[in-house]
């Protein structure tokens, strides 16, 4: 997956997805910001893993808790 630049849009620099730290930043980029398709490409086991540690904005946490409690 090569990050796009309309969800990595606020750094000039190359997001290097295999950098944990970018890795976790794009992903809650993506929840943000990502269209349906961005979402779909992610590895859901990872969010489900990462989500206690994403900032993301409290609907969206809220809607992935759900989602991940009732699959």
């Amino acid at each position: 997956m090569k990050p796009k630049r309309y969800i990595a849009w606020s750094t000039e620099k190359e997001v290097d997805l295999n950098d944990p730290q970018q890795k976790k930043w794009y992903v809650e980029q993506v929840l943000t910001h990502g269209l349906t398709e961005d979402v779909a490409q992610l590895d859901w086991d990872e969010i489900k893993r990462l989500l206690p540690h994403l900032n993301l904005p409290r609907r969206v946490y809220k809607l992935w808790e759900a989602y991940f409690r009732h699959a």
